[in-house]
């Protein structure tokens, strides 16, 4: 809250406490526009921290939910081992669902949308080209002009305050969602969402969130993924 980035995340007002439970109160991004269209985007090169990595190989147990999830979205996708076990390693499902979606080659993805009348799309787990995402993006928009100026417009302004940002500099932000809302009117909003996975880097460590992750350069790919969110929506403009 003390961070330039404030404006762009909701606004927190502590902790309150209901029927002895504690919660935390923050502003509803949704108050303002009328029957809004929502869109999430899962923002970065990977959706798991490096602890997740390292704890996997230090107790590989063979999973077979893993192993079912991934059957489901691709019945090839196992190795012969793994079709043997009926089961996959943790660390072997984390990086291969990355490389299904624009996750791993644009460091972004869309998680789903609902419309104004309430449709909901979900199911982008297979969505990874850009012609791909910039269709869904479309859909999500309506093909209307004035929304993608204003989302447009709105991520800029992001990306020059996370460039700034002391705190987006020390801190691995991995697993964030940008949150999408407009209405009818026109109106437009975007901000950063879900950092159940943000975590302080050691004092000597600052990030770009540009460059390619290698195992442990604790590099996110955020504000890569930003760079071709940006580029794709400019890319769905008319030419004047």
């Amino acid at each position: 809250m003390e961070d330039t980035l404030r404006p762009f995340v909701p606004a927190y007002h502590g902790v309150v406490q209901r029927d002895e439970q504690d919660y935390n109160m923050m502003d509803n991004l949704l108050t303002h526009f009328d029957s809004p269209a929502i869109m999430d985007c899962k923002m970065g090169s990977r959706t798991y921290l490096e602890e997740e990595l390292l704890l996997a190989r230090e107790r590989p147990q063979p999973r077979e939910d893993m192993y079912e999830k991934m059957v489901a979205v691709d019945p090839e996708a196992p190795t012969f081992q793994e079709r043997a076990q009926q089961a996959v390693l943790k660390t072997r499902y984390m990086q291969w669902r990355e490389t299904l979606s624009s996750t791993t080659n644009l460091g972004f993805r869309i998680e789903g949308f609902r419309k104004p009348n309430k449709e909901c799309h979900t199911n982008f787990k297979r969505t990874k080209s850009r012609d791909q995402v910039m269709e869904a993006l479309d859909n999500f928009v309506e093909s209307n002009t004035q929304i993608v100026l204003g989302y447009l417009r709105r991520l800029k302004q992001l990306r020059q305050v996370l460039e700034a940002s002391d705190f987006f500099r020390t801190h691995e932000v991995v697993g964030s969602s940008l949150l999408f809302v407009h209405d009818w009117t026109g109106m437009t909003g975007v901000w950063m969402i879900d950092f159940g996975k943000t975590v302080a880097l050691p004092s000597q460590i600052t990030l770009d969130h540009r460059t390619p992750w290698v195992e442990g350069n604790r590099e996110d790919g955020y504000l890569w993924g930003l760079d071709n969110l940006i580029d794709i929506l400019a890319n769905m403009l008319p030419l004047t």
